[in-house]
């Protein structure tokens, strides 16, 4: 069976890229079988499909394949890696917010990679954040658009993860973190090949636009592999409706945490106050970072409200 990995959608019209064994990446288009109808089942970007050739020359969708995840807005199957684009200044970021983005992330096994920008603005800042996401466990890049700070070492990450697979990544930030910039920054021919996507992404809300990926072997060389997905309207408030999971998968989002499961003198210790939480002894011997836990503590409270009936 032939397989490959949907680009795009419109109009129940879809843009696929075949594996590089059949034909050599050889895009596509076609549309769903009949049957998705029925079964209630919607094709997204991002989506691995089975399709079969037919007599006329043409393709049709057969099935498609597990998902690793799914994101409702943008709609969006199998992200991979998410750039989390936190600036230091204009605006200030919040750390609630940036960890919540990032345990939504881990829930859903998408890898959070963390991007401190405009670095020029405030250095010192710039610094105090690597050291807390660094030893949170999590890749940090320190980069400014402006100086061109850091350009290089993203790319290079991206060579790496992309080396043995193709990994769909995609950039997240609060309006005015220089999301863009960075993006045309980091894919020079990124303007040039969308018809200038730094401005698209940036549309309202209210504006129709459909998620696309585009590949990074044509964005940055032969030598990278996977695809850079075009979220219009993607940012970290898409993610304020704060129940994806619920409150006991809470310590599993926080990687740095979750290494104090069973190990608490209560058994149903929440980690946020208890006497004899292995969670709290290991933030005053600074093993976590106090901004963590606060963010930790902000979202239990937020989970732990949360109606019975969404639970």
């Amino acid at each position: 069976m032939i397989k490959g990995t949907v680009l795009k959608g419109v109009g129940g019209l879809y843009t696929v890229r075949l594996d590089s064994e059949y034909s050599g990446n050889k895009e596509i288009n076609l549309r769903a079988r009949g049957a998705f109808r029925h079964e209630k089942l919607v094709l997204l970007t991002g989506d691995r499909v089975e399709v079969e050739p037919q007599n006329d020359g043409s393709f049709f969708c057969k099935s498609i394949l597990e998902r690793k995840n799914s994101l409702i807005r943008p709609p969006l199957a199998n992200l991979d890696i998410i750039f989390v684009v936190i600036p230091c200044k204009k605006p200030m970021p919040s750390f609630e917010i940036i960890d919540k983005m990032i345990a939504i992330a881990e829930h859903n096994k998408i890898e959070p990679v963390i991007l401190i920008t405009k670095s020029d603005l405030e250095k010192d800042f710039a610094n105090d954040m690597y050291k807390i996401y660094r030893h949170s466990g999590f890749d940090v890049f320190i980069t400014s658009s402006e100086q061109g700070e850091g350009i290089d070492h993203v790319r290079e990450y991206l060579k790496k993860r992309t080396k043995s697979n193709a990994p769909i990544c995609a950039f997240a930030g609060v309006s005015g973190a220089g999301k863009s910039t960075l993006m045309n920054a980091i894919f020079p021919s990124l303007s040039l090949e969308t018809g200038d996507l730094s401005h698209k992404i940036e549309r309202g809300k209210n504006t129709t636009r459909h998620t696309e990926l585009f590949s990074l072997s044509q964005l940055l060389g032969s030598e990278y592999n996977g695809y850079l997905a075009d979220t219009p309207g993607f940012s970290l408030l898409d993610f304020e409706r704060f129940d994806f999971f619920s409150l006991d998968d809470l310590i599993y989002t926080f990687r740095e945490l979750k290494d104090s499961v069973g190990k608490c003198k209560y058994t149903k210790c929440s980690h946020t106050k208890e006497e004899g939480c292995d969670v709290i002894a290991r933030v005053k011997s600074g093993e976590i970072e106090k901004t963590r836990h606060q963010s930790y503590v902000s979202l239990y409270d937020i989970l732990k409200k949360k109606p019975s009936w969404k639970k």
